[in-house]
């Protein structure tokens, strides 16, 4: 009776539709609308079924649609078709990303075109530029509070250079990535400053109440996300003469999302996006999407909702289009954001997978695997169709997030594991090499979190510093051996700008006083192109790091293991500096690649008995990267200080 109702409403709005939409060709839009109609009818009346104007909002719902539908260019339309076939292509092991800021890394996007080679150069095709929408001037959040959702910064350029970016890496195969912020707007955009002049229609996009009450309510369960810099979750706005709900920053206003003329709005505002030619949008801080009274204002049911009406619309417009989930939360909640189908990705396909990048900065400082290992195994299985985005460091600062069970698991106290974790990347500890800076500070909590290039993290800074070229190479072996793992465990690797030529840490933030007081734009750099030039100079620190990175990407692309299929097994061994795991077809094909990690700077072993039908092949064993075998004394195989191995049957 349900889907009754629901295709009794579809034919009253298409009977309605105006004239200007129905006289398109709409012949795939249409048979994508009703193949989809049903969900998305049931999901938006869970959301808003019992507002007065919920057939009004279907109809604008249906009719925005069909008019992105309308807009979509010929070619983007041929790609649809081609993914809708090939559904599984975001798995494959021949994607490879990196992410950067258009100012840092080119200055532009004409110079982001300019430099595309250098993504070919290291076999990088796909690219996330990180937000380059119009932002107000020293509050914008790092470009993540956005005053117009369809302007660009004019620093960084025009939409017509996007549109030139877009068109020259496809004819390159290179994946464009953008962000579209749907948590909030700044406090400059056009609805905040409506909202502000006191029009009731845009106060509703927001939280906004005349008291304290319904606010205090909210702080009683909401945690703060910068306590030291925008403490509490409500800013008092003189000129509206209300409190609105600033979850992030005062200057970011989180946007209402029971009121479904939002929900409409964002959802027109992704469809633009990609009719501009972006293969994959990231959708920024969508645990935060729904908010309620008694609860941490996380993770909630209706955010999930929110999501899955959006990639079913998307699906019906731009089905080629694939969603990153940035939800940066406990791995038992992350997994959420694939959706509930037991097999096909309902919200986002892609997610960061943050606990796998703690961890392995906690076998960075701890020099073992214990936690590692425990915590990988803790970590929840994903859905077939849906990948995760394996990364060592981000724009944002890295976390310590790990499960308190966990760390007791590994005979840690948590709270001081913690506290012993900040003092290594901060330098504090008596051997350690890192030169991280504290961010996010929590007096309250205790919590901390930690900023830093990747190479002034292991000891690079440090490194050149003391002329020790010991602790040079030590160093890049680390990050050889970091980024070794997110090439090869399961899901798209995301490098970040800069890593691959060693940049360290950019002290120049704190001249700028719009800046100084965020330790995240210490690893937020601008590239020297001249010392990024040296990747071509055999001996130098960038040589090194580039053309290791270089070989290990053109091996993963060649590993058909190394696709995505839920092929990966965590293999448990007793030597608690080695992180081993195996990928594995799932047909009936006998390729496989056994991954070994030591994370001690010092030579271990691994009993190639303990790692089953593994090392059944122990004899005739090769290291992909490397096209060696490796050192095997009878059935133990030795690994550096700091090495990995990808180990397959030899030929």
């Amino acid at each position: 009776m349900y889907e009754q109702v629901a295709h009794s409403l579809l034919n009253d709005i298409l009977n309605r539709i105006k004239p200007e939409i129905s006289r398109q060709d709409l012949r795939h839009f249409y048979t994508r609308l009703g193949a989809n109609f049903y969900a998305i009818h049931s999901l938006f009346d869970k959301l808003y079924g019992d507002r007065p104007d919920f057939n009004k909002q279907a109809q604008r719902l249906v009719e925005t649609m069909a008019r992105k539908y309308i807009k979509r260019p010929e070619n983007l339309r041929e790609i649809d078709l081609a993914r809708e076939k090939d559904y599984n292509w975001f798995l494959s092991q021949k994607w490879v990303g990196m992410a950067l800021y258009c100012t840092g890394f080119a200055g532009n996007l004409a110079g982001l075109r300019e430099r595309l080679h250098y993504f070919q150069e290291l076999g990088v095709n796909l690219v996330h530029v990180m937000p380059i929408m119009l932002c107000p001037e020293g509050s914008s959040d790092g470009g993540y509070a956005v005053s117009d959702f369809r302007e660009i910064d004019p620093l960084v350029g025009t939409l017509e250079d996007v549109n030139r970016l877009a068109e020259e890496m496809r004819q390159r195969d290179i994946l464009l990535v953008l962000d579209v912020v749907v948590n909030h707007t700044s406090n400059s955009h056009y609805w905040a400053q409506q909202a502000r002049a006191g029009n009731p229609l845009y106060q509703d996009y927001y939280y906004t109440f005349e008291t304290r009450n319904v606010p205090d309510m909210f702080e009683q369960s909401m945690p703060e996300i910068f306590p030291e810099t925008a403490p509490g979750n409500f800013t008092w706005d003189e000129e509206m003469g209300r409190w609105v709900m600033t979850v992030f920053n005062d200057y970011q206003w989180d946007l209402n999302y029971s009121n479904p003329a939002v929900f409409i709005e964002m959802l027109n505002i992704i469809l633009f996006w990609a009719n501009q030619g972006v293969d994959i949008l990231r959708l920024d801080a969508v645990a935060f999407l729904w908010k309620k009274i008694g609860s941490t204002c996380q993770n909630e049911r209706e955010a999930h909702l929110i999501l899955q009406l959006l990639k079913d619309c998307c699906q019906v417009t731009a089905p080629g289009v694939v969603f990153i989930a940035e939800a940066i939360v406990a791995p038992v909640e992350v997994i959420k954001y694939f959706g509930e189908d037991a097999i096909i990705a309902k919200e986002c396909e892609i997610a960061y997978n943050a606990t796998f990048m703690a961890l392995m900065w906690d076998a960075v400082a701890t020099k073992n695997a214990r936690l590692l290992n425990q915590g990988i195994k803790s970590l929840p299985v994903k859905l077939e169709r849906a990948t995760w985005l394996n990364y060592i460091r981000g724009h944002d600062d890295i976390g310590l997030g790990f499960d308190d069970r966990d760390i007791v698991l590994c005979d840690y106290e948590p709270s001081s594991h913690r506290k012993f974790l900040v003092d290594y990347f901060t330098g504090q500890f008596s051997d350690s090499h890192a030169r991280g800076l504290p961010f996010g500070q929590n007096r309250k909590t205790g919590d901390t979190r930690i900023s830093g290039s990747l190479a002034s993290l292991v000891g690079v800074e440090h490194a050149l510093e003391c002329g020790d070229d010991q602790a040079i190479d030590d160093a890049i072996k680390l990050i050889l051996l970091l980024h070794g793992m997110i090439l090869s465990f399961g899901g798209i690797p995301l490098l970040y700008y800069g890593d691959a030529i060693g940049t360290l840490n950019d002290d120049s933030y704190r001249d700028d006083p719009h800046k100084k007081g965020d330790s995240r734009w210490v690893h937020r750099p601008s590239i020297d192109w001249d010392k990024a030039a040296r990747r071509n100079t055999p001996g130098t620190v960038e040589y090194k790091i580039f053309s290791a990175l270089k070989r290990m990407i053109a091996v993963r692309k060649e590993v058909e293991v190394f696709a995505d299929f839920n092929n990966r097994e965590l293999i448990e061994v007793e030597n608690p500096h080695l992180f081993v795991f195996g990928r594995y077809h799932l047909s009936q094909s006998s390729e496989q690649v056994l991954v070994v990690a030591n994370f001690s700077n010092t030579p271990q072993y691994l009993n190639l008995e303990d790692v089953g039908s593994w090392g059944a092949q122990y004899g005739q064993l090769v290291d992909l990267v490397k096209g060696e075998s490796p050192d095997i004394f009878k059935n133990s195989l030795v690994i550096p200080g700091y090495g990995f191995y990808w180990l397959t049957e030899k030929k």
